[in-house]
């Protein structure tokens, strides 16, 4: 168990053969990749790694891959967020008996209207009294369509087993308000490279950011140079990474983060149905903002 939640970790992706099967080879070279290249610690079965399009069983394997690889001196969050209470309970579970240090918890939003703050604190509330490792918030509207009010998140920091939340949104007014909640026990980290030195600035603990993944130096020294309190060069720093976040991430999305991976020598490979691959011309556009960026491609 981890009594709080901070650094910079990255949302791994699920690598697939051409069949559309799980290439496990390739998700633990990945997976050695990221640790060696000096992130905290990792995000299974996360948006980035096409979670909602994984079998149950695909699901434990990926896990138990990765904690074979990761050393216990890292973290291996695990996404467990499901549409019912007793799915998400069950997910925790499962990731902890596998070796999981928390569970990061989007919350269900098939039924986006019923979910009142009544209705989320409930779930939340639950899957924090019955998760055998601490659980984080996850709010990324994107995908949920609607956010997790600050006054909620505030309510639920005071649970002993929720650490912390990630929050995707890129709202830096609404991450102001959540930052209010934070505590030794819950820090907030931010998924939005696209602001991710203004949220450093804001006080936040940490990010699981997909640029992570395939620019995890560049990452890392926004972070160094803005405790080191050099402005300048962060700011510089900050200018290279964001068209990374915000077109490579944000606008094409994950098989743009697998295009970019494949560039920098880890394996990226194909989407899952519906998912489509990128189009020859974004993956060209993928490559040259890497080379803008001054990130490393072996291609």
């Amino acid at each position: 168990m981890i009594p709080s939640i901070k650094g910079i970790f990255g949302p791994v992706i699920t690598t697939f053969d051409r069949r559309g099967e799980l290439d496990l080879d390739a998700f633990g070279a990945n997976l050695k990749a990221h640790i060696a290249a000096g992130l905290d610690g990792v995000l299974v079965a996360g948006s980035t790694g096409e979670a909602a399009l994984l079998e149950e069983s695909e699901r434990l394997r990926l896990v138990e891959m990765a904690r074979s690889v990761i050393p216990a001196s890292r973290q291996l969050l695990v996404g467990t967020g499901a549409e019912s209470t007793k799915a998400c309970v069950r997910r925790c579970r499962e990731a902890a008996e596998r070796g999981a240090n928390a569970c990061l918890v989007v919350a269900p939003h098939y039924y986006s209207n019923a979910m009142s703050t009544a209705a989320l604190q409930a779930h939340y509330e639950r899957v924090a009294d019955e998760s055998p490792v601490p659980i984080l918030l996850y709010n990324i509207p994107k995908y949920m369509h609607f956010r997790l009010e600050p006054e909620l998140v505030a309510r639920l920091a005071e649970h002993d087993n929720i650490i912390g939340m990630k929050d995707s949104s890129g709202d830096l007014e609404t991450m102001a308000k959540y930052l209010l909640a934070q505590t030794p026990h819950f820090g907030i980290v931010t998924g939005h490279a696209g602001s991710w030195l203004k949220a450093i600035h804001m006080g936040v603990v940490g990010g699981i950011m997909a640029v992570a993944l395939f620019a995890p130096e560049l990452t890392q020294e926004i972070a160094r140079l803005a405790k080191a309190k050099q402005e300048p060069e962060a700011s510089e720093a900050q200018r290279r990474l964001t068209p990374l976040g915000m077109e490579i991430v944000g606008r094409m999305g994950i098989p743009a983060v697998k295009v970019a991976m494949q560039r920098v020598g880890l394996h990226g490979g194909p989407v899952r149905l519906p998912l489509l691959d990128l189009s020859p011309s974004d993956a060209a556009l993928v490559a040259e903002l890497l080379r803008e960026s001054s990130v490393a491609s072996v291609a």
